[in-house]
């Protein structure tokens, strides 16, 4: 897990870029002491003009003022982009010194602004401009789907519906790929208990979009400053702990349907559920070692268990990427179904199991899980302890590092 673990900007660009000017109160471990949703635009090019005529000054400054008065947050690479652009349209190239390696936020800002090189002010200038433009129409766009009842959700980042007998709790981030933060992981667990406590009989996961989960949101391990390490890392691994031991405990017949690709934790979790119905369409990729990281979710146990030491030890440590067919017949997933009946075939499936006696399914599930209960909280306890050690290992820290990297340039 790498999700949990600001910085102010110069005075002209907190002005010109407003990166700090937002609706919703701050929320403590976001870049620049925000929590901004990653919004992804494909079609703008920092380096090439949007047509023959350029911004004017006049242009230049009326995207200013829209950018303070945006609604939604733009997300954290959008924000690193205006940030860049900004520079470059009014400083020019960037002729700063380069921040340490442990200065997360202002590196991936310095490292934005670089990445521009020798780009003229004034294309700099039409692209910031491009930009702010999309920004406003995207959210202009956003806020007229927005229902009346997504308005009065508990929840930020999930949609809890029930069905019949059947709870479901879809993951909701799908411009994020549903990757798991901070508010999220609360929320799941929120749900959880909620659903352990209601009268349905199956309780069901699943993901909205192309993705099931892409793990956790790593965007939020680089907003923390290097004097609050140590209590961010301490406060995740508290988190994970709880989270996994959601999972362990919940009483009801628990099932992930796998929509799309699944990345870390996800999958991990998947050995704790009691059924696992993938799409054909779907992946299962645990790249802890490439993270600097190490197995959770008592996966250093149930992986081993269910598909054997070795098969294990391909996708934990040496972060093998199985298709929806390889994760069945290693025993990671019940049944595989073809992406055009993939929905159709599950739900038929899961109603017709809800109309079994629900006590019944409870007390069963109850005792298979009570004879390694005990075992699987012991495991999670371990596997979290080391993961406090690798948060701020030199692996860690450098996989860290170049992931930011890597984003700061789409």
């Amino acid at each position: 897990m790498a999700a949990l673990v600001s910085s102010t900007l110069p005075r002209g660009a907190i002005a010109a870029a407003s990166l700090l000017a937002c609706r919703r109160p701050p929320l403590p471990g976001s870049l620049w002491g925000r929590r901004f949703p990653a919004v992804s635009f494909p079609a703008l090019q920092l380096h090439t003009a949007s047509g023959a005529m350029r911004a004017s000054q006049e242009d230049f400054e009326r995207a200013k003022v829209q950018v303070k008065h945006l609604k939604e947050d733009p997300g954290n690479e959008v924000k690193l982009k205006l940030y860049a652009l900004f520079k470059q349209a009014t400083e020019g190239q960037c002729t700063s010194p380069k921040p340490g390696m442990l200065d997360f936020v202002n590196k991936a800002k310095w490292d934005a602004w670089n990445a521009l090189g020798s780009l003229p002010k004034d294309t700099a200038r039409q692209n910031y401009v491009d930009l702010v433009a999309s920004l406003v129409s995207s959210q202009s766009l956003n806020q007229e789907k927005t229902s009346a009842s997504d308005k009065k959700s508990e929840y930020e980042n999930l949609v809890v519906t029930r069905e019949g007998n059947i709870t479901q709790i879809l993951l909701n981030r799908p411009t994020k790929k549903n990757a798991i933060n901070v508010k999220m992981y609360n929320e799941i667990m929120l749900a959880l208990e909620a659903a352990g406590k209601d009268d349905s009989s199956l309780t069901v996961i699943t993901g909205n979009g192309d993705y099931y989960s892409s793990g956790n949101d790593l965007t939020e391990f680089m907003s923390v400053q290097p004097n609050e390490i140590e209590k961010k890392i301490q406060d995740a691994s508290v988190l994970l702990r709880k989270f996994v031991d959601h999972f362990i405990d919940f009483p009801k017949p628990l099932v992930a349907v796998v929509n799309g690709s699944a990345v870390g934790i996800s999958v991990t979790l998947l050995a704790l559920f009691d059924l696992v119905y993938a799409t054909d369409k779907a992946t299962f990729h645990t790249p802890f070692t490439e993270l600097g990281q190490s197995p959770e979710a008592c996966s250093s146990y149930t992986f081993p268990k269910i598909m054997g030491p070795v098969k294990a030890a391909e996708m934990l440590i040496f972060g093998r990427k199985l298709t929806a067919q390889e994760a069945c017949a290693r025993g990671l997933v019940t049944e595989v179904f073809p992406d055009s009946t993939f929905q159709k075939e599950v739900w038929t499936r899961l109603k017709a199991y809800s109309q079994l006696p629900p006590k019944t399914m409870m007390v069963s599930k109850q005792l298979i899980r009570s004879f390694e209960k005990e075992t699987l909280h012991r495991i999670n306890v371990e596997e979290c302890a080391v993961l406090r050690e690798r948060w701020v290992s030199e692996d860690c820290l450098n996989a860290l590092v170049n992931f930011m990297n890597r984003k700061s340039k789409l």
